[in-house]
């Protein structure tokens, strides 16, 4: 080894060693700012000029840092940022300027103007332009070092030869122009001792583009060693531009991995016809001001959401709960913004506007949950956090062995395995392997009636072996209805159901309610009783003009001495099969009876059928007698039942069976669900039960249909599916990638990797992760 090969070698490990301290070490530590005695702030920023998700983590990792921040959310494909930071300590602009900082921007967006999503077609511009200008130039450079050499010998392209100038300058065009916002980043992220995807481009390229200029304008300090001054300007150049190709391809398809949040937004009204003053005016949607009255027309979208107060018609929920067939409101009844009116005119009262709309909550729920990070991103993060670091130092380490070690030229060999390790190593595409299949996910999930809070209830979602099915409200509609009507002699059901209506028309227990119902919808005329009374133990006694009427229990029958003993099998029948039987009596005799039954759901038995063929366990859990439960199992389809249990208890029941062993998701749409809900691993509100439920859940089926627990589920394999697959490309091209561009096929093959080559390598790797992420939009 001569002198030089010394030199070179202790410069290396200085080098490494200087790196690593760089990165990893010297930082001080900050104290941050006790939670409990902070106050908090939550922003939200529009973050411009990434190229990269590691782009996004130096972003992440310079706020983590910064004293009054608590907590930091980055979501590279919706190019946003969400900073819980305490606002004595910093404010929104200074959290821009530490942004800034980096060589990015942060924009602050209002949160009345959800819609200013950042502008990716901006986005794909500004990319086009600049590799159109790349291009442009970057095709002379290639072809005079292509061409000449073949006609003039390789004294055409060196120096002092006149085309190397024109290269130059060309050259220089295309790195401080087509590539400023590469360095400019990269720049940033130094000076902030971060690092991200821009740090590999800049070094490879800026080394070989100053070798090349060194070479060129002072060739002497080759020639004088017995060197040709070789020049890389077509190898920049070439990079450069095939980066930016990547780049716009990468860009065009992240942009619609935002599409369904897009098509959400674009379901809303434009304007509302409302009632100010006794006249009819159109106004924009944001002058809607809750309690207004607004008047919809058949074809129409419903502006906000609100209550019917006068008409009726069909409305067509599709676009938010999945459901293709029109749903029948009448006055009373709830109407959701951007839904469609089909056949009737109706008025309804605004009840929420603007950000309190359901429409605006979906999208700020699917937001949120493509902020969040799964549970296996954190290893890719983990692994793109130390990833450029180390591969500026393999980077180096190549440099020195082939510059030792490497045949005649070795500056030659060490200078071109030096780029081409750190043109083709992809952090972009460890970046992009959770995060981009994540957002697709929640967006399919939004657009099925489906709100997924987190990605990881997405992933959670795909190790579920046990559903535990709440009864009421969930495999039922949760509130009773007639299901039958049995008179004896002398009787006919119209007949006896015009006498219960009549006597109930008083009463507001939902059973009476239900028997009312039932005969104003079959046209009976109803009247009202002219004596009502509710009497203790389950029963009514009312007078209908002269006749006296009592409806109840057997024992209420029994201790008015009324015989039932003519319908006694009937009644036991069923009860059975789960209904609540209710006698009823005329003047003192026996008439007839009624059952009632909270119904099951259309929809119900096919769903938990399709649980089954996934493969999961299906447990009913229920607070009614083994009786009624074992009745409704039986017609659904579920073998194993939880009956009697007592709101308090359910927690405590899913908590047994996540002993056994399992990952429980527990569905439920009450009050007393809650518990339960937070208890199992992953919690499913039907949308059409309470707010605390939703809020316990993890997922919220919005529509209340069954199915939509089979879809999450199916939608989450799919997800993680497609994450490992990405994950598994994204490993196997660096794993295999980097050995190379350093020369291990060298010994063998006796070939060296053209920067050139791994500059286009890079690119597909990170275009072949998007493109298989976008699959997930054909998921049905």
């Amino acid at each position: 080894m001569q002198t030089t090969d010394y030199a070179v070698s202790g410069a290396g490990i200085a080098s490494i060693i200087l790196i690593l301290w760089f990165f990893f070490g010297g930082k001080p530590t900050r104290e941050r700012v006790a939670t409990d005695a902070a106050e908090k702030v939550e922003s939200d920023f529009a973050v411009g000029g990434i190229h990269c998700p590691s782009c996004m983590i130096a972003i992440e990792k310079v706020l983590r840092n910064a004293d009054g921040v608590m907590e930091v959310a980055t979501n590279f494909d919706s190019a946003r940022a969400t900073v819980a930071y305490d606002p004595r300590t910093l404010s929104a602009e200074d959290i821009a300027e530490k942004v800034g900082r980096l060589g990015y921007s942060a924009t602050p967006i209002e949160h009345d103007q959800e819609e200013s999503a950042p502008d990716m077609e901006a986005e794909v511009r500004d990319v086009r332009a600049r590799l159109i200008v790349s291009a442009t130039l970057t095709v002379p450079v290639l072809l005079t070092s292509m061409i000449l050499p073949i006609i003039y010998g390789m004294a055409a392209v060196m120096p002092p030869s006149p085309v190397v100038y024109v290269q130059f300058a060309l050259t220089s065009v295309v790195l401080f122009y087509a590539a400023w916002r590469i360095y400019k980043s990269a720049w940033g992220s130094i000076t902030n001792r971060a690092s991200d995807m821009n740090v590999l481009i800049a070094l490879g390229t800026f080394a070989a583009y100053i070798y090349s200029l060194v070479a060129t304008f002072a060739p002497g300090l080759f020639t004088s060693h017995k060197m040709e001054p070789h020049v890389y300007y077509e190898t920049v150049a070439v990079i450069i531009t095939l980066i930016l190709t990547g780049k716009l391809l990468e860009t065009r398809a992240r942009s619609h991995t935002s599409d369904a949040i897009k098509r959400i937004l674009s379901l809303q009204a434009r304007t509302a016809r409302v009632i100010r003053d006794g006249s009819e005016i159109d106004i924009p949607i944001e002058d809607v001001r809750v309690g207004e009255i607004i008047i919809v027309r058949p074809g129409e979208k419903i502006p906000t959401d609100g209550v019917i107060t006068d008409g009726s018609s069909a409305i067509d929920e599709s676009m938010i709960t999945g459901e293709s067939v029109p749903v029948d409101k009448q006055p009373g009844d709830k109407v959701i913004g951007a839904t469609i009116n089909k056949t009737g005119s109706f008025t309804f009262e605004a009840r929420k506007v603007g950000r309190d709309t359901m429409l605006a909550q979906i999208v700020k729920l699917v937001r949120q949950a493509q902020a969040t990070k799964a549970p296996i991103q954190r290893l890719a993060d983990q692994v793109a956090g130390v990833f450029v670091p180390v591969v500026v130092c393999i980077a180096v380490a190549a440099f020195v062995v082939w510059y030792v070690f490497g045949p005649s030229p070795s500056i030659t060999y060490a200078l071109v395995s030096f780029v081409a390790v750190l043109i083709i190593a992809c952090p972009c595409a460890l970046g992009l392997a959770t995060p981009t299949a994540v957002a697709i996910g929640t967006g399919k999930g939004a657009e099925n009636g489906i709100l997924i809070r987190s990605a990881e209830a997405l992933e959670i979602a795909r190790q579920i072996t046990v559903v535990v099915l709440d009864k009421t409200g969930t495999i039922t509609l949760g509130e009773p209805a007639l299901t039958d009507v049995v008179p004896l002699d002398g009787y006919t059901e119209d007949r006896l159901l015009t006498l219960a209506a009549s006597a109930e028309k008083g009463s507001e227990h939902p059973v009476g309610s239900a028997i009312v119902k039932s005969a104003e919808s079959r046209g009976l005329q109803v009247d009202h009783p002219t004596l009502f009374e509710a009497l203790p133990g389950g029963g009514i006694r009312a007078k209908l003009d002269s006749i006296d009427v009592l409806i109840g229990t057997a024992r209420l029958m029994l201790d008015n001495d009324v015989d039932t003993s003519q319908l006694d099998s009937a009644a036991g029948e069923l009860r059975l099969r789960g209904k609540t039987v209710m006698y009823v009596a005329s003047d003192g005799k026996i008439a007839g009876l009624i059952a009632v039954a909270d119904t099951i759901k259309p929809e119900s038995k096919s769903a938990i059928a399709r649980l089954e063929r996934l493969g999961l366990r299906v447990v009913m859990i229920t607070g009614d007698n083994p009786q009624t439960a074992n009745a409704v199992a039986s017609e659904v389809g579920v073998d194993e039942v939880m009956a009697e249990v007592l709101p308090g208890e359910k927690a405590s029941a899913v908590e047994s069976i996540q002993r056994q062993g399992n990952k429980v998701a527990m569905v439920g749409d009450g009050i007393n669900d809650a518990p339960a809900l937070a208890q199992a691993d992953l919690g499913i509100a039907i949308g059409s039960g309470t707010d605390i439920a939703i809020e316990s859940s993890d997922i919220t089926l919005i529509s209340g249909d069954l199915n939509g627990v089979a879809t999450a589920i199916e939608l989450s394999r799919a997800t993680m599916r497609n994450i490992k697959q990405n994950l598994f490309f994204a490993f196997v091209y660096n794993t295999l990638g980097i050995p190379i561009a350093a020369g291990a096929l060298y010994p063998a093959l006796g070939v060296m990797l053209n920067p050139m080559i791994a500059s286009a390598a890079m690119a597909a790797s990170s275009l072949s992760v998007v493109t298989n992420a976008l699959r997930l939009k054909k998921f049905s």
